[in-house]
């Protein structure tokens, strides 16, 4: 990153202080906002560079965002065990978990705290684990020598190279492309479909190699935390009908984070709040906020309609028939919110919402109407 590695220390040595001094009943209110407003800032910065400046985003800037936003996964993630007492750190805890608890969890020391928010490969991508499991894995880092370990990284790197080369022959050999402004009418539909292809599949390979770096270091292989943190479900993400599904599996160990940090803590509208929150701290580009406030109302047009879909007749022909339609449906409004999410800007989204691609979340969007009008 360059230069542009002290705009990931100076968050990680203040939180590290933040932690040490201030009580735990108000940890996670101080913790959020300081990095979130710090975070903000920066893809403030990015934007002005990029849009004022017409700054092309360079790699070391790129890697930079990545890992603050990682970053602020780690902190806030740290200020609520604190908050939830599954780790001490403040001293001032320290010295009231002595009086009153006789099993009360081992204090953190500064040096464990930096570890865990500057662990280089959770930064550069890997799944979010809680310190906790961090310690634990450091602790039990034998099982590097497990037999097993190898054949596992050696798997990992197989699929890795596997959906990199498979997405770099879609990219070279199928004709589409990535803006909306030339196609027509359904033609529109293979551009989005083939765009939002090529873009999974860069992130399932990113996710396959995240997940190897882990497994170098001696992380998750042969524990119980492996089936809980690995990010790359892509069978589960290929195969669902059920968007709400696709939500929870797609980049897994995020989705469980938002789902712990904004979803069981707001009282109204969770789900809306949840995806406008993961709007925020993806960047706020115009293309995210729509694509994310999209996928809520996706979202809860899936709950509905499936639940509806559960009381038509039992037939086996009539129920594929269903979760092929459902699952074609799903795959469409994936893309459709991927390429707004991924385009960013305001004239590609332009595109995209004039296009035919429209017809996909317009259906659901429609029938989520209807089924609310209905009386339960």
């Amino acid at each position: 990153m360059g230069h542009y590695a002290i705009l990931l220390f100076l968050p990680a040595l203040g939180a590290t202080v933040l932690f040490h001094t201030v009580r735990s009943h108000s940890i996670h209110r101080w913790a959020f906002l300081l990095q979130m407003t710090w975070q903000t800032v920066c893809h403030l910065w990015v934007m002005y560079r990029q849009y004022h400046v017409k700054e092309i985003m360079t790699i070391k800037v790129s890697i930079m965002i990545s890992s603050l936003m990682l970053l602020t996964q780690k902190i806030t993630s740290l200020a609520m065990d604190i908050h939830e007492k599954k780790v001490i750190v403040s001293v001032k805890d320290v010295m009231e978990s002595k009086e009153k608890e006789r099993h009360r969890p081992p204090p953190c020391s500064i040096l464990v705290v930096l570890s865990y928010l500057l662990f280089f490969p959770a930064l550069l991508g890997g799944p979010l684990c809680s310190i906790v499991e961090f310690q634990q894995q450091i602790n039990n880092c034998k099982v590097c020598d497990y037999p097993g370990h190898i054949w596992t990284i050696v798997k990992t790197f197989i699929f890795f190279f596997f959906f990199h080369i498979l997405q770099s022959i879609i990219t070279d050999y199928i004709a589409f492309q990535y803006n909306l402004t030339g196609c027509r009418q359904w033609e529109c539909v293979y551009v989005m479909w083939s765009t939002a292809l090529v873009f999974k599949l860069t992130y399932y390979s990113h996710w396959l190699l995240d997940e190897a770096l882990f497994y170098s270091a001696g992380f998750y292989v042969g524990s119980c935390f492996y089936a809980d943190f690995t990010d790359s479900n892509i069978y589960t993400l290929e195969t669902t009908n059920r968007i709400s599904l696709f939500a929870r599996n797609w980049n897994k160990s995020t989705a469980k984070w938002l789902r712990r940090l904004i979803f069981q803590n707001c009282s109204k509208q969770p789900l809306l709040s949840t995806f406008a929150y993961s709007a925020w701290w993806h960047g706020l580009y115009p293309g995210q906020i729509f694509g994310f406030l999209c996928w809520a109302v996706m979202v809860e047009a899936d709950y509905r309609i499936h639940a509806k879909l559960s009381i038509i007749s039992k037939s086996p022909y009539i129920v594929f028939l269903c979760n092929l339609v459902t699952w074609f449906q799903t795959q469409m409004i994936i893309a459709f919110i991927m390429l707004a999410v991924e385009m960013r800007n305001i004239t590609m989204l332009k595109a995209l919402l004039l296009s035919y691609n429209s017809f996909f979340p317009l259906l659901y969007g429609v029938s989520l109407i209807f089924l609310m009008k209905l009386k339960p």
